[in-house]
């Protein structure tokens, strides 16, 4: 079933995915398995959400805060990126207020 809410937080999933895609193609160029885990992580973001809303009660909970952690696992990424040197720091802090937006998003629907 397609609600507005949840339609909302697929499409900020979307988003911050689609601001994530070129600092991992960059980070790629230097070291494929940072990038490949990134984008392992951004992936596991979308699908724990989607799964997580299809879910009730205590398995939503967990899919969504698994979703939470991957979200800031594919961070921490970004920022050994930037420490490597492969991306910068205002790249990485544009992608991070997407995602700390959405964190709290997700944060708050697993406390309902």
């Amino acid at each position: 079933m397609r609600t507005p809410l949840r339609q909302q937080l697929l499409d900020h999933v979307l988003s911050f995915v689609s601001a994530l895609r070129p600092l991992v193609e960059k980070i790629a160029r230097h070291d494929r398995d940072l990038a490949k885990q990134a984008r392992n992580a951004a992936n596991s973001v979308g699908l724990n959400v989607a799964e997580g809303l299809g879910s009730e009660g205590g398995n939503m909970r967990v899919h969504i805060e698994r979703a939470r952690g991957s979200l800031l696992e594919t961070l921490v990424a970004l920022r050994l990126g930037q420490e490597w040197r492969y991306i910068s720091k205002a790249e990485v802090d544009a992608v991070a207020s997407i995602a700390d937006s959405l964190a709290a998003r997700l944060y708050g629907l697993a406390r309902r």
